[in-house]
């Protein structure tokens, strides 16, 4: 398979082998996301072209985020990359010659984690990337739910701090807490830019007040989060995954006190660290394709 993860910032791609059970990466490409739907497929295209060199590929799997219509193969919208109702899958399968899976790129990382990373053996789980944006896939009876494909948009969920968020709402999740808005609100807060959130967890582990500040904004935004899945869902686990995860237990410890604090009558879902680290989206879709071609 060739596997194709678009994200808000960065697009990854793999030449995946492997079963429905177990894939792993053989070669792998990365290049930054264009801001066009039509710009995104020329990318798709171009990585297919190269990494199906000289190999026999049976498929495509491709993800996208925002919400998708995967029955259809449609990006139906995305509020990061601003495409809205667009074709992928028959632009893709044109243009390749390739069947071609479709999914989002949440729940394709998160059916990774659930059969071959952290999640694996959970029945109720809420498995959360953190990144340009947030969303979470949902595992409910031990698979994951996909619904009319906008399910799981925990980042848009107002959690009552009244900044905006690109979404057109305010208050959201992940307005304060993806790692974008970590490293947009510290630079706006000091008038000092940095790369992203991973420099500001160094300014919070140096002891900067501003990156503490920012940095337990964005806990309480996202412990408040947790709280609503919590509450509605009553999950075992929340898996977190995505580039803000790679702090740890810088995360991990506050977000269980602060949790700690909200909770009442809540189940309290345990907090894991995702597994497969930003591979998971190229892994899942790869896991598409092949049931893809095993359904046929």
């Amino acid at each position: 398979m060739i596997a194709v993860d678009v994200g808000g910032t960065e697009t990854k791609a793999a030449l995946v082998a492997g079963t429905a059970r177990e894939v792993r990466a053989v070669k792998q490409r990365r290049r930054a996301t264009t801001r066009d739907a039509e710009a995104v497929v020329d990318e798709v295209v171009s990585l297919v072209e190269e990494l199906r060199a000289g190999v026999d590929v049976e498929a495509v799997g491709l993800v996208v985020p925002g919400v998708v219509d995967e029955d259809n193969g449609i990006g139906v919208y995305s509020a990061n990359l601003g495409w809205q109702d667009f074709p992928f899958v028959k632009q893709v399968e044109a243009r390749t010659g390739l069947k071609t899976s479709f999914g989002h790129d949440v729940r394709a990382g998160g059916l990774a984690e659930l059969r071959i990373g952290n999640a694996r053996g959970l029945q109720d789980a809420v498995i959360m990337p953190i990144g340009t944006g947030i969303a979470a896939a949902l595992v409910l009876d031990g698979r994951i739910y996909r619904g009319d494909g906008s399910v799981g948009e925990i980042g848009h969920v107002d959690v009552g701090h009244g900044d905006p968020c690109g979404c057109g709402q305010t208050g959201c999740v992940e307005a304060r807490a993806s790692s974008a808005a970590i490293a947009r609100r510290y630079a706006e807060r000091t008038g000092q830019p940095v790369s992203g959130a991973a420099d500001v967890a160094k300014l919070v582990r140096a002891g900067d007040p501003d990156a503490v500040t920012v940095w337990q904004e964005a806990v309480d935004a996202l412990a408040r989060g947790i709280l609503l899945v919590a509450a509605l869902l009553g999950p075992e686990a929340v898996v977190l995954g995505g580039g803000l995860a790679l702090a740890g237990p810088l995360l991990t410890d506050p977000l269980r006190d602060r949790l700690d604090g909200l909770i009442t009558f809540q189940r309290r879902p345990e907090l894991r660290l995702a597994a497969l680290g930003d591979e998971a989206g190229c892994l899942g879709a790869a896991l598409l394709a092949i049931d893809m071609l095993e359904e046929r």
